[in-house]
């Protein structure tokens, strides 16, 4: 990927518009985590309760549900854009199984080690680093179909998910742990002191990442922007009118939405949408969105703010475990410091702390993250660095 000192050109303008987006949706990442580590105390469900969540926690919220659907998405393309730079479709399988693999067990350590702090871990949380895993393991196999199929799969997976949300299989079943891991959220008892908890059904993931894999082609070398840029608008403008049409008749894949005393509240209500798995609606909201911003990041060009957005993203799972061991250390701080102020848990007040904290912790974090990318940009010849 480029880095922020890269020469203007016009592949650079291309790809740097991915990483820009990525690191836009790495910083609402850190947002809800920031929530997540310091305003615990209240918690959110998923969909969100309207009448107890006020409209600034819901925004912070529903900002950070971008981050997965799109990061998911940009992995697909990018997988695509390795394999036009390399030998084609069998260095790209042969990359996502491997890379796949890889993030496989960071879940299973690091990531979940930097969540819980435990060893050896009582639950280990399968969550987004174990859902992009599997999928790129799912893409390595999937990426031998012709583009087309490629394509019309992943839009039957993630149009039709929800056609299965009544199936369900008690723990006696033999497909209970399988289903559990593709589509129905729940706990897994490996041993009387092991639980798995399947945070991040894969099934529709594997979907969203089979069609950024098919976006690949609108981002060839050859590919003009002009076009580029219409398909783009095109595709996001469907994707959320597609949205808005089914939201409004309350059809299929979501709980309905209804009319409260204020117009804030409905809104919220309209919005307010499954993650866990994620539903169509869903998907059609935040991808929409993604395919939307993509296109206006690379219409910016050049601009400061795109360059130092693309730090971010240009390093991705370089700052997801910095940031995870970065909070989880200041959390510990916190409490020893000033003791628990909520109960159970110390936390900020308010949702403006929350933002002031990630916004700060957003500048401290961008010159490591700024001198990784660099390092990952200039030495090619370790190999190991491609995979953050």
């Amino acid at each position: 990927m480029t880095s922020a000192s890269a020469t203007p050109t016009l592949l650079t303008q291309r790809l740097q518009s991915i990483d820009a987006l990525r690191g836009l949706v790495i910083l609402f990442m850190l947002l809800d985590h920031v929530r997540e580590t310091f305003f615990l105390h209240r918690q959110v469900s998923d969909p969100m309760a309207i009448d107890t969540t006020e409209p600034s926690l819901f925004f912070s919220r529903t900002l950070a549900h971008l981050c997965a659907p799109v990061f998911v998405m940009l992995t697909g393309l990018s997988a695509w854009l390795y394999g036009e730079k390399h030998q084609g479709r069998g260095d790209v399988s042969a990359f996502l199984f491997k890379r796949g693999l890889f993030l496989v067990v960071l879940e299973f350590t690091l990531v979940n080690f930097a969540w819980t702090f435990q060893l050896p871990p009582s639950v280990i949380y399968l969550q987004v680093i174990w859902a992009i895993g599997v999928s790129m393991i799912a893409l390595s196999l999937l990426v031998w179909l012709p583009r087309a199929a490629l394509i019309a799969l992943g839009a039957i997976i993630i149009a039709g998910h929800n056609l299965l949300d009544g199936l369900h299989f008690g723990v006696e079943s033999a497909l209970h742990v399988p289903w559990a891991i593709l589509h129905d959220r729940g706990w897994l008892e490996y041993s009387e002191s092991l639980r798995l908890r399947t945070s991040y059904p894969v099934l529709p993931w594997i979907g969203v990442i089979a069609l950024g894999y098919g976006l690949g082609p609108w981002f060839a070398r050859a590919s003009e922007a002009g076009q580029r840029q219409h398909r783009l608008l095109l595709a996001g403008l469907i994707a959320l009118l597609g949205f808005v049409a089914l939201r409004l008749v309350n059809g299929y894949g979501e709980a309905p939405w209804s009319a409260y005393p204020t117009v804030t509240q409905t809104l919220m209500s309209f919005f307010n949408i499954t993650k866990y798995p994620p539903s169509l609606l869903f998907l059609a909201l935040t991808l929409g969105c993604g395919l939307l911003l993509l296109r206006a990041f690379e219409r910016a060009g050049q601009a400061r703010w795109i360059s130092a957005l693309a730090v971010f993203g240009a390093a991705p799972m370089f700052f997801y475990l910095l940031h995870l061991y970065v909070l989880k250390l200041l959390y510990l701080a916190s409490v020893a410091l000033f003791g628990r102020n909520h109960g159970d848990y110390f936390g900020f007040d308010g949702i403006p702390a929350v933002w002031l904290g990630a916004a700060l912790l957003a500048v401290s974090l961008y010159l490591p993250v700024r001198w990784f990318a660099r390092l990952k940009a200039q030495r090619r010849d370790i190999t190991w660095l491609k995979y953050f």
